[in-house]
This record gives structure tokens, C-alpha cells and sequence, in this order.
């Protein structure tokens, strides 16, 4: 087991939210990606580190989405998503904890996500969420190029095929993080 120093380690959840957490995900299901996100959120929250759960939202019309010329772009339905698609799973965000609302892959462009860990002195950021090759990836990307620390909770992700979570995790996060379970964090008093 891993201990980090509470007062500069954060935990930082991507994208467990309605409509996100209710699509098939591999290797990991999203039930039990939840569980031990809240039971690591309780652990860090016990430890006074800060917990921040960053959620994807857009506006109905999509105006604030990325708009880009991509082969494969994704279909957005008329009207704007549901008003329950952008909530975060139930039970999960508590108070104290740092929300955090992004319009593209990363949390860290155009959000305050920086900003905020930086004011409370967070070194280490700890990450999970789904999907692993989209928000995770992509947030675990910025976060190695502002110079954090970084930690992937490897059974706190899951992607749209055992074999795209595996690669990200054999191939990329090592390069970038400490790869870890979820249940091998702890945190130290500083």
C-alpha cells in the first residue's frame, strides 16, 4: 500500500454521471467503478484531501460543444440531452467536495480544475472515471503537462472495450503516472 501525503493529493473522478455511468463499459462495470470511487472519495474526505468530481455538460442547443471536423463525430441529439444526463451519480458528490463542469474531453482546458488545485497546494493528483480512453486519458494528459503527480486508480476506469482500457494501461499511463488499485491508496497525515 501507497501512502500520500493528505495536504497535497487530491482525488480527482471523471464523468461518473447519469448518462455517462449507464452505458456498457469494459473491463470494470460502472456499479462497481462507483462503490469504490465512493469508497476512495471517503477515504480522502476522512483524510481532509480534497475530492473533486468533474462532470461533462453541454448547453441544449450544443453551442458551447467542440465543434471540430473529425471522421468520426459524434451524434448529438436534437433538442439537447436529457436534464438527468449531466447529474452525477447519486449518493457520490459531498459537501466540501469541488465541482467541476467541462465541455470537452479534458477537465483541465477552459475549467477552473488547475486554478483550484494549485490554491489548495495538491502535488499529487489521484484519477479515475470513465471512459478511460476519453475524459481520463485526455484529463491525465494535461494534468502530466502542468507537472503533477499523477496516480491512475486502475479499477476506478473503464473504456468502451477491455482491449482500449488495457492498451491506455499498459502503454500510456505508465509513461505518464504510478498505475495502482484503488484499494492501495492511502493517505498520510502531513
Amino acid at each position: 500500500m501507497s501512502a500520500f501525503e493528505s495536504r497535497s493529493t487530491a482525488l480527482v473522478l471523471i464523468d461518473l454521471q447519469n448518462g455517462i455511468v449507464g452505458q456498457p463499459w469494459e473491463p470494470h462495470d460502472s456499479a462497481g467503478i462507483v462503490a469504490r470511487s465512493r469508497t476512495l472519495a471517503d477515504r480522502f474526505r476522512a483524510a481532509g484531501a480534497p475530492v473533486v468530481l468533474v462532470r461533462v455538460a453541454f448547453a441544449a442547443d450544443f453551442a458551447d460543444a467542440p465543434g471540430q471536423n473529425v471522421d468520426q463525430p459524434v451524434a448529438l441529439p436534437k433538442g439537447g440531452l436529457p436534464p438527468e444526463w449531466s447529474q452525477l451519480v447519486e449518493g457520490l458528490a459531498q459537501p466540501g467536495d469541488l465541482l467541476i463542469t467541462k465541455r470537452q474531453w479534458g477537465a483541465f482546458h477552459g475549467t477552473e480544475l488547475d486554478l483550484q488545485l494549485r490554491r489548495r497546494g495538491i502535488k499529487t493528483v489521484v484519477l479515475g472515471g470513465i471512459a478511460t480512453n476519453i475524459g481520463v486519458e485526455s484529463t491525465a494528459l494535461q494534468a502530466w503537462e502542468h507537472g503533477y503527480d499523477l496516480v491512475l486508480a486502475e479499477d476506478l476506469c473503464a473504456g468502451p472495450s477491455a482491449e482500449l482500457h488495457a492498451m491506455a494501461f499498459k502503454h500510456i499511463f505508465p509513461r505518464l503516472s504510478r498505475v495502482m488499485r484503488s484499494d492501495a491508496i492511502a493517505l498520510a497525515a502531513s
